[in-house]
Parts: C-alpha cells; sequence; structure tokens
C-alpha cells in the first residue's frame, strides 16, 4: 500500500512539476513595440499593414497600428506619439503638413513613385478638363465627392474650385470608402459623377475611368509616396529605422494588396501576410542591413 502510495505521490509530483514547467515557462518577450499611424486611405491601408506585418512576424517586434487624420498622422511622428507612417504624398500634396513640421521628422524618401492625384470622372463623361466643369455643373449635381477634410488632396482641391471658378460646386467631405461607394453608384446608373482621387488605387483596376485634365496644375504633375519617421528612430530601433529606410515597392505590388482588400469578408493584416509570404526576394530586400 506504502508503495502504492509512493508511486501516486511521486506521479502527482511528476505532473505538478511539468504542469509548472508549462505555466512558469516565459513566452517569448518581443523585441520591442512600434507605433504606426495611417490614414483609411486604400493605399496607406495596405502599406501600414505589410510593414507591420514584416516587422511583426519577421523581425519579432509588437507592432500596433493607429488609424488618424492626415494632419494628425504628421503631429503623431512630430511629437514623437508616434514611430512613422508610410503614405507621405510629396512634394505637392502634403507639403503643407511637411513644412509645418519639417524640423520634428525625418523623411526617408520614397517608398513608391510615379504617384498622381486629381479629380476623376468615369470615362463615358464627355468633358476632359476640369475648366469644363462649370459649363456641365448640373450634369455631375454641382458636387465634388471627396474624402476625410483635411486631405492633402481635400485642400487641393478647394483651391481648384477657387481657381477655375467652380463656385456652384460643392465639396462634400466623406471618406475614401464613401468616396468609391458614390463612384459605384453613379456609374451603375450611367451618372456623371467627379471625384477626388489618386493613382495607385484598386479602382481604376474595376472601372473605365480617366483623370480630368488640369492646366492650371493645381494638383501638380507625378508624385511619390515617402516615408518618414520621428527624429530618433534610428538611434532608439535601428533595425526598425533600417526596414522602413529600405522599404521601396512598385504601384503593381501595391495594387495586389489593395486588390487583395477589397475581398468581401478579408482582413488587411492576413492579406498583408499573405503577400509578405508570397514575396520573399522583395521583403529579403528590406531586411538587408
Amino acid at each position: 500500500m506504502q508503495n502504492r502510495l509512493g508511486i501516486i505521490s511521486s506521479s502527482v509530483c511528476l505532473l505538478l512539476t511539468i504542469l509548472v514547467g508549462v505555466y512558469i515557462q516565459p513566452a517569448e518577450a518581443s523585441k520591442g513595440k512600434v507605433k504606426l499611424v495611417y490614414v483609411e486611405w486604400s493605399c496607406a491601408t495596405a502599406s501600414a499593414n505589410v510593414m507591420k506585418a514584416v516587422l511583426q512576424e519577421k523581425m519579432g517586434y509588437k507592432v500596433k497600428l493607429i488609424p488618424v487624420a492626415a494632419a494628425a498622422m504628421w503631429q503623431a511622428v512630430a511629437t514623437d506619439a508616434a514611430d512613422g507612417f508610410t503614405t507621405a504624398w510629396l512634394p505637392t500634396t502634403h507639403a503643407t503638413y511637411l513644412d509645418g513640421v519639417k524640423d520634428q521628422v525625418e523623411d526617408l524618401g520614397p517608398n513608391l513613385s510615379g504617384t498622381r492625384i486629381g479629380l476623376v470622372v468615369p470615362d463615358y463623361v464627355t468633358i476632359d478638363t476640369i475648366a469644363q466643369m462649370n459649363d456641365t455643373k448640373d450634369k455631375f449635381r454641382r458636387r465634388i465627392i471627396g474624402i476625410d477634410p483635411g486631405a492633402g488632396i481635400m485642400m487641393k482641391t478647394e483651391k481648384a474650385i477657387d481657381d477655375y471658378q467652380l463656385k456652384r460646386f460643392r465639396l462634400v467631405e466623406g471618406s475614401g470608402a464613401t468616396m468609391t461607394a458614390a463612384l459605384k453608384d453613379a456609374i451603375r446608373n450611367k451618372e456623371w459623377i467627379a471625384v477626388t482621387s489618386w493613382t495607385p488605387h484598386w479602382m481604376f483596376g474595376r472601372w473605365q475611368l480617366k483623370y480630368l485634365d488640369d492646366p492650371m496644375n493645381i494638383y501638380g504633375g507625378a508624385e511619390n509616396i515617402n516615408t518618414i519617421v520621428r527624429k530618433g528612430l534610428k538611434a532608439d530601433m535601428p533595425e526598425v529605422y533600417a526596414v522602413l529606410d529600405n522599404f521601396h515597392w512598385s504601384p503593381a505590388d501595391l495594387q495586389q494588396v489593395m486588390v487583395l482588400n477589397q475581398q468581401p469578408n478579408s482582413d488587411p493584416y492576413d492579406n498583408a501576410v499573405l503577400w509578405v509570404n508570397e514575396h520573399p526576394e522583395i521583403v529579403q530586400a528590406w531586411l538587408a542591413k
């Protein structure tokens, strides 16, 4: 009996030892916490999540993505409340924001080249320039469908309304999602609509669209999307800084992620992880010292 009790006691002790070992086994600590800010534009959602996937899945950092307005995005990095962001439209669209904080942030340069912003219409719209909009204002229902207030493209559109004397037009504020929803409805009904938009954007792959010519060059020419980080990031987190500095991809790469994000019930982070795992050569170039 005593032997039996001894065996049971030994077994219980062994089980407890195993369980305690399991519970006290320390979880693998992350290498640090990274905060990235972004505006909920399709391009920004895609690039922010791809950076999170790289830093978190490939490098072991804990990454928090924080959606904010455009002005707040710049201020967060300028005040060290965030570590960086990947969608600064320069040299034109976000020039005002950069001018206000240029001594408080570090511009790592373009991560994507060959972008464009402007007023976009369905290809069945029979005018070709912004200057012609006054003559067809009723067909447009005297509206230009915009995105979130404070976005650089919204400020440019307010200037376009003034400079092209589109006094009878109203710039409708909303978001990237409400803008594309309005465009979808208009195209389904073959109605005229003008929206504030940019390239690359998934909607150019879905519908036949065109930019209205901008003879006054209010919206500028080809632009870049730059990466901006806080001062001191290089010293504090050199690996994170290096990846953000190395980050560069093509419009086609970005387009792939944006298309994934348009699938029903898809998750932007899951899509980013999928894209990262399917493009090891590109990602490896970002990870290179």
